[in-house]
């Protein structure tokens, strides 16, 4: 097909164990989806319906490459997230099929300009500037669902030079990722390709040139990223 403009290459993350990508279409984020400590003491929390924002496929930052510190900000802060790739798509998908619908799962950051957030919040605009900015989702190999099953709880957590930041589990998720895929399709066409953030646990805080971060998922992957 001739374009008048050279086409933007494909974003492709790679996958454990294969000499082959995962190519990407959407990236969806859902907000403020852990209660701390909430489940784990017995008690449910007020479920509002979930939230969702996005960021750009390639905002994206594959591992092995460093996270170099975004302008128009001092106040840059570091979110742990599972992350869902979608291998199939759909719109209205039941809760109890939409796990059929998952590739896999990566570990992810989805560093934030709080500064920019905050002041986004105040005039009640929108948070683009400070989630959708380049390299703001650095990423793991994607680790295919076929070899690990679907995580329900397990550890996540981040450390930021040795020190741990954030530490919580799975289980503390308020919406499970077969509830939030099925939302998302009520709002969204999903299709292959989409890849989900989950939500991150409490310890959010900043990072600073030369920094540097590892964080996890017990029984997904480990990432680690150095702020340039």
């Amino acid at each position: 097909m001739e374009t008048v403009i050279p086409p933007s290459p494909p974003v492709l993350l790679p996958v454990a164990g294969s000499r082959a990508s995962f190519p990407v279409r959407r990236v969806y984020c859902v907000g403020r989806n852990y209660a701390a400590h909430a489940r784990e003491m017995g008690h449910d929390p007020d479920r509002e319906p979930p939230f969702f924002f996005q960021k750009n496929a390639d905002d994206l930052l594959p591992p092995g490459k460093d996270f170099p510190y975004p302008p128009r900000s001092s106040d840059v802060h570091h979110e742990v997230e599972l992350v869902v790739a979608l291998r199939s798509g759909g719109t209205d998908i039941p809760v109890d099929a939409a796990l059929d619908h998952v590739y896999g799962y990566a570990v992810g950051i989805d560093f934030t300009r709080r500064d920019l957030q905050a002041e986004a919040k105040k005039a009640g605009k929108p948070w683009t500037a400070a989630k959708a900015f380049e390299h703001s989702g650095p990423i793991s190999a994607l680790v295919p669902a076929t070899t690990i099953g679907h995580p329900v709880n397990g550890g996540i957590w981040l450390k930021v030079n040795g020190e741990m930041r954030q530490g919580g589990d799975l289980a503390q998720m308020i919406w499970s990722v077969p509830e939030i895929v099925a939302e998302l399709s009520r709002l969204f066409t999903l299709a292959p390709g989409d890849v989900v953030m989950t939500g991150t646990p409490s310890g959010v805080g900043p990072v600073a040139r030369g920094d540097l971060v590892t964080c996890g998922v017990d029984g997904v992957a480990v990432l680690t990223v150095q702020v340039v």
